[in-house]
């Protein structure tokens, strides 16, 4: 005797996650990762005496490489100062109002990027010669370099928030002192500085107020 079930009803509420391509108006939404990146997500400035492993610096970096730039050209360069003689050596470019916080913070990252990332184009975007683009055109590498890796700064700090650690971003360091000390050699240049760790709540001040939709944006 064949088995004549009636199949079951497909799902189509926009309540279901699956359904998201029938409704591209109503995007499904993991509100615990939106809570852990934004609405939870703070710049911390006091931090727990716990350790970032290798393994955890990795994994964030490993996130944040997906990212999309510009021409795939992956601009930035990451440098993690964890031991506290490299600490030491940061201490003098930061403004006062920064040593503290960094000194505490297990992990600060120098956001940097790198003049000459289009030598590595070749390999990163073999589809045309995007080399050509920028090698003669030193305003263009610049501006180039400049915005995404300031982009991949932000992607690496949400990355940090994914994998459950808490970040600190910062623009007040002397930037020809931190290039000095840690960038020379490579020939990078930075470009601002992210305190990582597991932020210490205490005395966390509320978030400040944010502009609305209707006061930063417009619907042309």
């Amino acid at each position: 005797m064949t088995d004549t079930a009636t199949p079951s009803q497909p799902d189509n509420s926009p309540d279901n996650p699956a359904n998201a391509l029938l409704h591209p108006e109503l995007p499904a939404l993991d509100e615990r990762l939106a809570t852990s990146l934004f609405r939870d997500g703070r710049s911390f400035d006091r931090w727990k005496p716990l350790p970032v492993s290798d393994e955890t610096l990795r994994t964030v970096y490993d996130l944040a490489r997906l990212g999309p730039t510009s021409g795939n050209s992956c601009p930035a360069r990451f440098v993690f100062i964890r031991h506290p003689e490299a600490k030491q050596k940061l201490r003098p470019a930061l403004s006062s109002g920064n040593v503290e916080k960094t000194m505490q913070a297990p992990v600060t990252v120098i956001v940097a990027h790198d003049p000459l990332f289009y030598d590595r184009l070749p390999h990163l975007w073999p589809y045309e010669d995007a080399r050509d683009w920028f090698v003669h055109n030193a305003a263009l590498a610049e501006e180039t370099a400049i915005r995404n890796a300031t982009l991949q700064g932000a992607y690496l700090l949400l990355a940090a928030r994914a994998v459950g650690l808490d970040a600190g971003p910062m623009s007040g360091f002397d930037r020809a002192k931190v290039d000095s000390a840690f960038l020379m050699p490579q020939g990078w240049r930075s470009e601002f500085l992210i305190n990582l760790g597991y932020g210490d709540p205490e005395d966390l001040s509320p978030r400040a107020p944010r502009l609305t939709f209707e006061e930063a944006c417009e619907i042309l």
